[in-house]
Parts: C-alpha cells; sequence; structure tokens
C-alpha cells in the first residue's frame, strides 16, 4: 500500500541513479507529470514518456546520473516569497545549488521561477 505516491518516484529515480541505470519506470499521476517536467527543465533528468499499461500507467526515465539527493518534504511548509532563503538553508546543501519544487497557484514550479514571479506556496520536494 502505498501513502505517498511523490516520495516512491523521487526514492526510485535517487537509486536507479545512483547505481548507474539509464532508465527507470515508475507509476504515473498528474503530480509526478507536473514534478518531472520541473526535473527535466533544470536538465537533473532526460526525457520521459507515459506508458498505458491497464487502469493506470508508467513514466519511463531517462536518467543522465546527475542526482546527488531528491526526496520530497513533509510536512509541506507553507513558503512566502520572502522565505524562500530559510528555506534553501535548510534542504539544499549551498547557495545556488539544486532546487526546491513547490505547488503555486500558478502551478508546480521551482523556487527562482516563484521568486522571480513573486507568488509563494507550499514545498513538495528538493533536488540537488
Amino acid at each position: 500500500m502505498r501513502h505517498d505516491l511523490l516520495a516512491d518516484v523521487l526514492s526510485a529515480i535517487k537509486n536507479a541513479d545512483r547505481i548507474g541505470k539509464k532508465e527507470c519506470f515508475v507509476k504515473a499521476s498528474k503530480l509526478v507529470e507536473k514534478v518531472l517536467k520541473v526535473l527535466q527543465q533544470h536538465d537533473y533528468i532526460g526525457a520521459y514518456e507515459l506508458i498505458h499499461d491497464g487502469k493506470s500507467g508508467v513514466f519511463r526515465i531517462e536518467l543522465k546520473g546527475k542526482i546527488i539527493d531528491t526526496n520530497v518534504i513533509k510536512p509541506r511548509f507553507s513558503v512566502k516569497v520572502d522565505e524562500f532563503e530559510k528555506w534553501e538553508k535548510r534542504f539544499l546543501p549551498a547557495r545556488d545549488v539544486g532546487i526546491l519544487i513547490l505547488t503555486t497557484s500558478k502551478g508546480v514550479m521551482d523556487h527562482k521561477t516563484a521568486k522571480s514571479l513573486h507568488i509563494g506556496g507550499k514545498l513538495l520536494a528538493y533536488c540537488y
């Protein structure tokens, strides 16, 4: 029984990347697709595609070997625009290294985009 699909997906990606696999397969959902899109924009993963298999689908993800660590942030903390630096210090190893992924009223995005759009949201995950 799965309780947090996003956590399972990020864990599978991190583990497959660490052992040197070129691709991995994870269960699909809309939130997972949006997070994968953000990871792809920042060049942590390559292309991904949805493969339908019955009721739910599966994503096939090309791995590039660039992920050091990625995980979900629980509980999903609310973040204001002027609080990003506090959360960067807490979850990222150094300044300008990695991204915080958050959900906002404008969709799922990284913290740098949210800062430039001057909007806050809820933290979902981090990756570096």
